[in-house]
């Protein structure tokens, strides 16, 4: 069987996340958009594997799927039957065959997520949908100040709202938080993310930033003595990167 890779970028306003818990193929997902048009075209019932499956309403610049075909179709015919049938708000950037190994989430070395956030009196008309607005104003040195806390090896089922059987433990290599033209980015890649758990921790994150709560907040967080905050916006997350 032939392994194929590719890369797709998407709009998640109107969908219910990649794909919802305990589900599959939902067609007001992502994914069940794409397996729907993959079977019209290949005639094969298709597992097809992701880097991350982002939430309800998150964006993607760069996610990354594989699956495995019996088909002579060539990795472009796949880019441009797809960008045909697709959605508009749906759409594949790159595409190439890849050793039978590869898995896009086995394979995977790190994940990044972008947050971005527009503090500021007037909400813009045509930001609201890749970025949140905050009225109130956000000091983003508390921000960098709290961030290393949550960086490292920990157990972050704390920060997640979703069960499950296996490990919740995992590594946060890096938080950055830079800002421009007005904009306010909360960057954090790690080896992997819990259900919700990028959303809570940018959501601590911000209300440290806004004063509702200290930096030491996040120890007390990881030891169980104080909850992570409600969950950011969705809006204004975008998965920016998988590595391999």
């Amino acid at each position: 069987m032939r392994n194929i890779k590719l890369i797709i970028e998407y709009d998640g306003t109107r969908y219910q996340g990649w794909q919802q818990p305990g589900k599959d193929d939902s067609p007001n997902t992502i994914l069940g958009r794409i397996t729907s048009v993959l079977k019209k075209m290949t005639m094969e019932e298709l597992t097809v594997y992701s880097g991350l499956r982002t939430e309800t309403g998150v964006h993607a610049f760069c996610q990354t799927i594989n699956f495995k075909t019996n088909g002579n179709f060539s990795a472009d015919s796949f880019k441009h039957y797809l960008n045909k049938y697709l959605p508009m708000d749906i759409a594949v950037v790159d595409a190439c065959e890849v050793p039978e190994r590869f898995h896009a989430s086995l394979s995977a070395k790190s994940r990044t997520y972008l947050y971005q956030l527009v503090p500021g009196d007037v909400p813009s008309v045509f930001q609201r949908k890749y970025s949140w607005h905050s009225f109130l104003p956000i000091d983003a040195d508390r921000i960098r100040l709290a961030a290393p806390l949550l960086c490292g090896r920990h157990d972050y089922a704390c920060f997640s709202n979703g069960k499950t059987k296996k490990s919740t433990v995992r590594t946060v290599f890096s938080i950055d938080v830079t800002e421009s033209g007005g904009f306010l980015y909360i960057s954090i890649c790690a080896t992997d993310f819990l259900h919700n758990m990028a959303r809570s921790m940018i959501g601590t994150l911000i209300d440290i930033g806004t004063g509702k709560r200290d930096p030491e907040c996040i120890p007390a967080i990881f030891a169980g003595e104080q909850r992570s905050s409600v969950p950011c916006s969705p809006q204004g997350l975008i998965l920016k990167e998988i590595t391999y």
